[in-house]
């Protein structure tokens, strides 16, 4: 199946584009719904720790895959991610936590 391409108008194509890529890409369409329900398993950019390994620029940003309830009482919190303050290899990273209030 091929979409036409030229005269396209986004806002009123887009039905029928989002209908093309579901018949061509079951998977597409699921991640991309995931994504825009906010859901982790539609993103790539998760992972359990910050990368040892691989080239990241500063402000590049890694979900938390499995977060859990850290610290002491009074002063508990959760690793939402990280964040690259440095670029390089593999860059320099450092946690985004939220309060649990606990």
């Amino acid at each position: 199946m091929r979409l036409q391409t030229d005269n396209y108008r986004f806002g009123s194509d887009l039905p029928a584009l989002v209908k093309t890529l579901a018949q061509i890409f079951p998977r597409f369409a699921v991640q991309l719904n995931h994504l825009s329900e906010g859901r982790i398993c539609g993103s790539h950019n998760a992972a359990e720790a910050p990368p040892a390994t691989g080239l990241y620029q500063a402000g590049d940003y890694l979900r938390n895959s499995a977060p859990a309830v850290q610290g002491a009482a009074g002063g508990r919190y959760v690793t939402k991610g990280w964040i690259c303050v440095h670029s390089g290899e593999p860059g320099t990273w450092v946690e985004d936590r939220g309060l649990t209030g606990e």
